[in-house]
């Protein structure tokens, strides 16, 4: 059941309309169907199995939690967004961003078909809509499996801009999409490098009614977003950032709101 916890509203209708919704929390017993290594720096993961019947996620920017093992006989929790899932065939289709040597990248990279993995969630989602005219979205390999499902999932013809760090050519990507999109990539050597961003920034329009959304390393997105609100004007009520992850910390994410 999905059960709506609550909602920016701007009575003029002038505003984005973000809208949260609550999903029953389950654990969910999976198994490996294929992994492909979609590019250098990117594993992608099918999995299936009966319980995702019911499996639920209504935004690009929900997060499952996968239980891997930590290493030290343990059990370790990370985030990963759904990229796909299809309920009618059990499946779902998880990235996982080659850029460390935690846990979850360990699984993933050692990951057999027919490995058994336990996923939670998604616990929420967060729905943006409203009178957007176009998208502005911002990240690092991290963010790119949520970008490149929000750019499938929208409506043929929407005007979306993506300008997404990667660490070279050969980790682009090609999106299935009907969205009028403009896609940019910035080859850098350093993850927490936010001046390389804010340089290709400054070449990008952004039209009135533009959603912006950031997430990146941690203190990567606080960059942009100070950029992007102090010397671009741009409006917080059409900004959502997050830092998807935090330099030198395991499993930590910040949320920037106001």
């Amino acid at each position: 059941m999905n059960v709506m916890q609550g909602s920016q509203v701007d009575p003029t209708g002038d505003l984005p309309r973000l809208e949260r919704f609550r999903h029953e929390l389950k654990r969910r017993q999976l198994t490996v169907v294929s992994t492909e290594r979609l590019t250098p720096n990117m594993i992608r993961i099918a999995l299936g199995g009966e319980d995702l019947a019911d499996f639920t996620s209504l935004s690009a920017g929900d997060h499952v939690k996968i239980f891997v093992p930590d290493g030290v006989g343990g059990t370790a929790m990370r985030d990963y967004t759904p990229r796909h899932f299809d309920t009618a065939n059990r499946t779902l289709v998880l990235d996982f961003a080659v850029h460390d040597a935690g846990p979850a990248t360990r699984w993933a990279l050692d990951a057999r078909v027919g490995d058994e993995i336990q996923i939670g969630g998604p616990r929420g989602s967060l729905v943006i809509s409203g009178p957007i005219r176009s998208w502005l979205l911002i990240g690092d390999e991290t963010a790119l499996p949520s970008i490149g499902r929000r750019i499938e999932e929208m409506a043929a013809g929407t005007p979306v801009t993506s300008l997404v760090g990667i660490p070279g050519v050969e980790d682009e990507q090609v999106f299935d999409t009907k969205a009028d999109v403009t896609s940019h990539w910035v080859h850098r050597k350093d993850p927490s490098d936010a001046a390389v961003f804010i340089e290709r920034l400054r070449d990008i329009a952004i039209e009135p009614r533009t959603f912006v959304w950031v997430a990146a390393e941690g203190a990567v997105t606080r960059a942009i977003r100070s950029y992007l609100v102090e010397e671009r004007k741009h409006p917080l009520a059409w900004l959502r950032a997050a830092g998807y992850w935090v330099s030198g910390k395991a499993d930590t994410t910040e949320k920037f709101e106001d």
